[in-house]
């Protein structure tokens, strides 16, 4: 059995033992610092689901990757500097670093085609960290509305919690 199918069984068991349906759950394989050969490994055995965190390994590996795998869905996951926001909507499907209006207003200048498949998570900074980014809490309201407002589909919040703290406590004040 390969690596990945034996992560997979022990996957769907922990899924199972929380009490949620696997249907619910997107696994993204974080391919940060892999070869295209590694994520062709993978790629093969049927997983489609990829994030990366820094533009230039998008550039770099999935082009030839995703003519060869055309349903595979490429999240960013890193953290989106102005200047490379259209690079990025560009080149993956799923954005899961809006934290700013700046952003929000580079990509609502793109051509509403190139954005109408996209989809986006808001990042929250929810322990207030300053060496992370994320929307402050208190201002993530107003940074919904605006996507709303410039026809951004935004599919969830998104967060780091804070690694000293219990995370559960985090995501049920995203929850809330």
């Amino acid at each position: 059995m390969s690596r990945y199918k034996e992560f997979l069984k022990n996957f769907e068991k922990s899924v199972l033992s929380a009490k949620r349906a696997i249907e619910e759950i997107e696994l993204i394989a974080v391919s940060k610092r892999k070869t295209p050969l590694d994520i062709l490994t993978v790629l093969q055995e049927g997983h489609l689901s990829y994030g990366e965190n820094q533009l230039q390994e998008v550039k770099k590996k999935w082009p030839e990757l995703r003519l060869q795998y055309k349903n595979t869905k490429l999240h960013f996951i890193g953290s989106a500097q102005s200047k490379k926001i259209v690079d990025i909507v560009t080149n993956c499907d799923v954005i899961h670093t809006l934290d700013r209006e700046k952003i929000i207003d580079i990509i609502s200048q793109m051509d509403s085609l190139k954005i109408k498949d996209k989809t986006f998570f808001i990042q929250v900074n929810t322990g207030n960290e300053v060496q992370k980014s994320g929307v402050k809490l208190e201002q993530t309201e107003a940074l919904i509305q605006k996507c709303k407002n410039n026809n951004l589909n935004i599919d969830g919040l998104m967060c780091l919690p804070p690694e000293s703290e219990a995370p559960d406590k985090h995501f049920a004040t995203l929850q809330s």
